[in-house]
């Protein structure tokens, strides 16, 4: 029997839409500068900090641009030590593949899904982010072939709790140029992840949009530690000082290169409540500052933050309250950005 699909509408490929949204000169040069810059925090040749941070997703252009405008400004008062990537995630996971999948799926939450203005609405938001604030920024690779209409936009990507595992997501992470981060899997098994970095360092062929692909591999994927949930059902948070330790000797027992950690300090870290974001975060900067070998380890967190507090249903309409995970508002999460700055050593 042959599949049961209904093809909707053939949407424009990542060439034509580039084409039709191009980016000037300024912002492709600024993304290389930044590109660099974050490459060298991985590598160890910057002490800079990485900063990921922003919204669960990124549900509404304006409330997005309101945010990243102020967070530019924040970035300017810590810039001697810690580099912001912006948090702009268009792609929502759904654990039971139900309910509002994001800014691709929905551009508009209240309305049903349309593809083709989700891709469109995606790029745009990238770029205006990148032409207003002078940010490049993060997203997850939640579609590993929708990648390509984002990749002259962003300078980090994410592999989720959920896909880490699977061939694709590692594959096209071993291609992408820019840091990839592994998240561990929701059952915490940290040797899924490694070996999600040991097959994003090498070189992979496979079938990529409709080409046979080579990659080179990718020396910048790295761990992203985001708590698991136990056989019982259970939130178990691993970032603390004996977790990061373990992670540091799975790298040197597997000789990977440019070893580096991510800590999330929400989902399964946090319990999902976003307030201990704040606890966590100074917990992880204690850590480093305890042991050499994890503040050579730690490169950075990441940290979910939008304008207000907590979150809503996702046909709220409140403006700048996260329609998915609750978050940090803005009040909090520009203190914890400059007590982070005034922690690092």
């Amino acid at each position: 029997m042959e599949m049961q699909m209904e093809h909707i509408q053939e949407l424009p490929t990542p060439e034509e839409l580039k084409k039709q949204f191009p980016l000037s000169s300024e912002i492709k040069e600024r993304k290389a500068v930044r590109d660099q810059e974050i490459a060298c925090i991985m590598t160890g040749e910057s002490d800079k900090f990485l900063l990921l941070i922003g919204p669960c997703s990124a549900d509404r252009e304006d409330a997005v641009l309101d945010y990243m405008t102020r967070l530019a400004k924040v970035q300017e008062k810590v810039k001697d030590k810690i580099l912001i990537v912006p948090r702009v995630y268009t792609n929502k996971p759904r654990t039971k593949g139900l309910g509002y999948k994001g800014m691709l799926h929905q551009p508009d939450p209240h309305k049903g899904e349309d593809l083709l203005a989700g891709i469109i609405a995606i790029r745009e938001l990238h770029t205006r982010v990148a032409k207003e604030t002078g940010f490049s920024c993060a997203e997850e690779m939640l579609y590993p072939e929708n990648h390509a209409y984002l990749d002259d936009l962003l300078s980090y990507v994410a592999i989720g709790a959920r896909s880490v595992e699977d061939q694709q997501h590692r594959m096209v992470a071993s291609g992408i140029g820019i840091p990839a981060g592994m998240k561990n899997p929701t059952s915490g098994d940290l040797s899924v992840m490694m070996n999600a970095i040991v097959a994003a360092q090498n070189p992979q062929t496979f079938i990529y949009r409709g080409w046979e692909v080579q990659t080179q591999g990718n020396m910048l994927a790295h761990v992203i530690l985001r708590g698991y949930q136990d056989r019982y059902g259970n939130l178990q948070p691993n970032y603390h000082y004996e977790d990061l330790i373990h992670v540091y000797n799975m790298y040197q027992s597997l000789k990977l290169n440019n070893p580096a950690v991510i800590v999330d300090c929400n989902h399964a870290n946090s319990g999902k409540n976003y307030m201990e974001q704040i606890r966590i975060a100074k917990d992880v900067l204690h850590s480093r500052h305890c042991n050499p070998e994890i503040h050579g380890l730690v490169k950075g967190l990441m940290i979910e933050s939008y304008l207000l507090d907590g979150n809503q249903p996702s046909i709220g309409d409140v403006y700048g309250l996260s329609i998915t995970d609750a978050c940090l508002g803005w009040e909090k999460s520009e203190k914890l950005i400059l007590d982070i700055a005034e922690e690092l050593d």
